[in-house]
């Protein structure tokens, strides 16, 4: 596919921005999603959500590791709840062509919307990790998240990382920092459960993905290491705002403000 230079360079900002803040808060592919939409107007939605998952798992990589590294995360949380997102995003990947273009914003807005809201009116959730559930009934928890955000992530994608971070905070208790080292672990099953199935479709575009994901890698490596140097009050605002820009760009595309 023949792609100007332009495009090249936007394509490459795009990714760059997403890994960043997919890394902080998650969400990326609502930055990424759109630019692929708007490069590649020809190609099948499959193909676009196949791409998109190609230059994801590359900055999902860098950030799930520096994560690790420096949060440790409790892996009594993040294993079933990998497990669960993989299982859960291959069965969203394999009906994602199912799945009408036209249908992708406004599912997407309204989960925003309602996530924004109540995070935005709750100002202390997520200051500090208080956990409501111990044992079995927080891995039971941790598995239902995983599947329910994992199966969206397959058949969607965009603002995954935001619905694993609200979910962790909001259901389980944690940290917003906190959830979002095991958000990015469980985004990271998600991309390569989705990949799983995409790349023996022939759907992923490998030339513009990897070239994405490059830019991809450098953005999560920089939202990372910026989330984890800033802490929880950070992520939290950055949240918000991140949150409250996609509600404003989806919303006004709808209302065809732009």
């Amino acid at each position: 596919m023949e792609l100007s230079t332009e495009v090249v360079v936007l394509l490459g900002l795009a990714a760059l921005a997403a890994g960043f803040v997919d890394a902080v808060v998650g969400g990326g592919g609502l930055i990424q999603l759109p630019a692929l939409l708007l490069a590649l107007p020809g190609a099948a939605p499959v193909e676009v959500l196949a791409t998109n998952k190609l230059a994801s798992i590359c900055g999902t990589t860098v950030s799930s590791a520096t994560y690790a590294r420096r949060i440790r995360p409790d892996p009594r949380t993040f294993v079933p709840l990998m497990l669960a997102a993989f299982v859960g995003s291959a069965g969203g990947a394999a009906v994602a062509s199912l799945v009408p273009r036209e249908a992708f914003d406004p599912i997407v807005l309204v989960a925003l919307v309602v996530v924004g809201a109540y995070v935005l009116f709750k100002p202390s959730l997520g200051e500090v990790t208080k956990l409501r559930f111990t044992g079995g009934n927080h891995t039971a928890a941790a598995l239902g998240i995983g599947l329910v955000v994992g199966f969206y992530d397959g058949v969607l994608g965009p603002g995954t990382g935001s619905f694993f971070v609200f979910s962790l905070v909001g259901l389980l208790g944690y940290s917003f920092l906190e959830a979002s080292a095991k958000a990015k672990l469980a985004n990271w099953a998600t991309n390569l459960a989705a990949l799983v199935v995409f790349i023996p479709q022939g759907a992923v575009l490998w030339g513009i993905g990897l070239l994405m994901g490059v830019a991809n890698m450098a953005g999560g490596y920089l939202g990372a290491r910026t989330a984890i140097g800033k802490g929880a009050a950070f992520v939290r605002v950055f949240f918000v705002v991140v949150v409250s820009g996609f509600i404003v760009r989806i919303g006004g595309g709808l209302l065809g403000w732009w």
